[in-house]
């Protein structure tokens, strides 16, 4: 606030100002066809980055558009940019525009955070520097501007042919006076033009006297008449320059006037703003004074506060990894119990021990089948064995027999 004061009331209105020649400079440049038609953006007004209540802002497009003009610039001036997308971080964006324009010579003793907005006074100024720098490095010079010849109306009257006849002044004049009667002034410029036809109409005719033979009354008569009609009307010529200095005379007359009587208001509001301003320092001092142990107290709460933040914090990282060593836990206790459910199920099922009570019946049928096969074996054998004996003690009965007999 205090910087606007001093650079005064008009400060405000300076960046319209500026942004007008700036958009002067970039149509030097053709960055119609160079910037717009690459981009298909459409033409910038002129007021386009101005920070302003009156002004239509949209933040996101005047940002995009401010950074691509400014890699434009910055590669004009030689040095190579990259063009920046829509979706790039603006922070990395805006350093790198005030990086290029320290290395080209240009001043920044802002902050790049007021660049992010897209408008404003910052704006206007890099954008400024960057195309006085193109401009330079282009070779392009402002040369004197060239003011169109205005035609002044030659004051003088040209002659009139050499071979005017006294017959065709006449008819002239008689056809002058005949619009003289119609209308209800006459005109300067016509009567100093038939004048100096007259003269020349003298000098061409003999000199002779000239006599009159009109009667006195009579022509006292008709100029009181046409005495009535005779008005001069001068014809005011704007492109005139002493009208323009009596306009200007005027002017500072009436600013003089103007001046006088806003100097004692003036005067009088800046004893109030004067006054006013002592009376708002002396409160703040006051205030001071009376609020310092409340602002020590507040410091040392704020100082408190940092280091209950910072055992939050740590205890935040301790809770963190005792909860991720808890999931981890949890996870394997539910396979734990998954496992368990699957076991107590298949044991708790009587399907196996049924297939067991089926196998062993099956095996005790084949097992009497067995036994009764083994016993059969084991007759037909001992009826064998039976009729082996049977036969081995007949053949010795029968040996026995034969050998007395022998």
């Amino acid at each position: 606030m205090a910087e606007e004061e001093e650079r005064g009331p008009g400060s405000v209105y300076q960046m319209f100002v500026l942004m007008e020649d700036l958009l002067d400079k970039l149509k030097v440049l053709d960055y119609e066809q160079q910037v717009l038609d690459k981009h298909n953006i459409k033409p910038l007004s002129r007021h386009y980055f101005v920070s302003s209540p009156h002004v239509l802002s949209n933040p996101g497009e005047q940002f995009f558009m401010f950074s691509v003009i400014a890699a434009w610039l910055i590669s004009l001036c030689g040095r190579p940019f990259d063009t920046p997308q829509e979706y790039d971080d603006p922070n990395a964006t805006v350093s790198n525009i005030l990086s290029e324009l320290r290395a080209l010579g240009g001043q920044v003793d802002f902050s790049p955070s007021k660049l992010k907005s897209g408008s404003g006074e910052h704006v206007c100024y890099v954008l400024d520097q960057l195309v006085e720098k193109a401009l330079k490095s282009k070779g392009f010079t402002w040369k004197r501007p060239l003011y169109p010849s205005v035609e002044v109306e030659d004051e003088c009257v040209q002659e009139d042919d050499a071979e005017l006849t006294l017959s065709k002044v006449e008819e002239e004049m008689t056809q002058e006076d005949e619009e003289y009667e119609e209308e209800d002034g006459l005109d300067l410029d016509s009567l100093k033009t038939r004048t100096n036809q007259s003269v020349e109409l003298r000098g061409s005719r003999p000199t002779v006297v000239l006599e009159s033979d009109v009667d006195a009354a009579e022509w006292n008569l008709e100029v009181e008449r046409v005495l009535p009609q005779l008005k001069v009307t001068i014809r005011t010529d704007n492109k005139d320059w002493r009208i323009h200095l009596d306009q200007m005379h005027q002017h500072q007359d009436g600013i003089n006037t103007s001046l006088q009587d806003a100097k004692g208001c003036l005067f009088k509001l800046r004893e109030d703003i004067t006054k006013t301003l002592e009376k708002v320092s002396s409160r703040e001092k006051y205030l001071n004074t009376q609020l310092e142990h409340l602002i020590s107290e507040y410091r040392q709460a704020q100082t408190q506060l940092n280091k209950v933040k910072e055992l939050y914090q740590q205890a935040s990282g301790g809770v963190t990894e005792r909860t991720r060593i808890l999931a981890e836990i949890s996870e394997e206790l539910e396979k734990v119990k998954q496992e368990m459910e699957e076991k107590g199920s298949s044991m708790s099922d009587g399907a196996p021990v049924v297939k067991i009570r089926q196998s062993l019946t099956k095996l005790k049928q084949e097992i009497e089948q067995m036994d009764v096969r083994m016993g059969v074996v084991e007759h037909t054998l001992l009826q064998a064995k039976l009729k082996e004996k049977n036969n081995m003690t007949r053949d010795m009965h029968a040996t026995h027999l034969l050998e007395p007999n022998t």
